[in-house]
């Protein structure tokens, strides 16, 4: 075990499983489906400015996302949307919420190893019920020592949990796909960040990279991540 690293964060979505591209693929699907009503219109840029709407109210997840395609769909057709093309978009959020779990090249083994010798957290946003049946169907939720699901990722949100589950926050490690919410606010709580890109990117989660910083890494997949963590001094 690395001599002053002894808690490893890991966040869920689209760092040990894919998330993103069900999104991705269900606005292509509302885009078609709000074509014969709408003229001119860029669909997925009015939907993005719903959910940055909204995300204060529903939060982070699948039916918040729901919530704001259903507001998008009445608004840039002015109400003229009819009540069978709601019923498909709700249908859509419930297939969303039942998708299977695929995960991510190299998360089983990665966690599986870094298990031996470090506590393991778990620390994802969105809705209680969908996160917990993601890590119950990956296979990988026996291997963490615990599990936060949060409203929202800050320096304090990480200062509580690296002290509730760890040695505090200079003694651990966040790993993760955004910058925003995995990374940065690690950082800041006194944490290594590692960042682990993923293919697609959200741009409501979007940050520089904090490259000044001697806290923080940058893997090409998490087949990388247990040498980067025993690098660390």
């Amino acid at each position: 075990m690395n001599g002053s690293i002894t808690t490893i964060g890991f966040d869920a979505d689209d760092t040990l499983w894919e998330n993103f591209t069900f999104y991705r693929s269900t606005e292509d699907r509302l885009v078609e489906m709000l074509a014969a009503y709408v003229d001119d219109v860029d669909i997925k840029r009015r939907l993005l400015e719903a959910e940055r709407r909204n995300l204060p109210h529903y939060g982070f997840g699948v039916k918040g996302f729901t919530l704001s395609m259903v507001e998008t769909a009445v608004e840039v057709s002015e109400g003229r949307v009819p009540g069978s093309v709601i019923a498909q978009i709700v249908q859509m959020g419930r297939e969303m919420l039942s998708h299977p779990i695929e995960p991510l090249p190299y998360a089983l083994e990665a966690v599986q190893s870094l298990s031996r010798n470090y506590r393991l957290v778990l620390i994802t946003k969105g809705d209680l019920f969908h996160q917990e049946r993601k890590l119950a169907q990956s296979g990988l939720g026996e291997m963490f020592d615990a599990v936060e699901i949060v409203s929202d990722k800050t320096r304090q949100t990480y200062e509580r949990i690296f002290s509730l589950h760890g040695d505090g926050a200079e003694r651990a490690v966040m790993v993760g796909n955004s910058l925003k919410s995995d990374v940065v606010p690690a950082i800041d709580a006194g944490s290594f960040g590692i960042f682990v890109p993923h293919a697609i990117d959200w741009e409501l989660e979007h940050a520089e990279e904090p490259s000044h910083s001697p806290r923080y890494r940058r893997i090409g997949h998490l087949g990388e991540l247990e040498g980067k963590i025993d690098s660390l001094k």
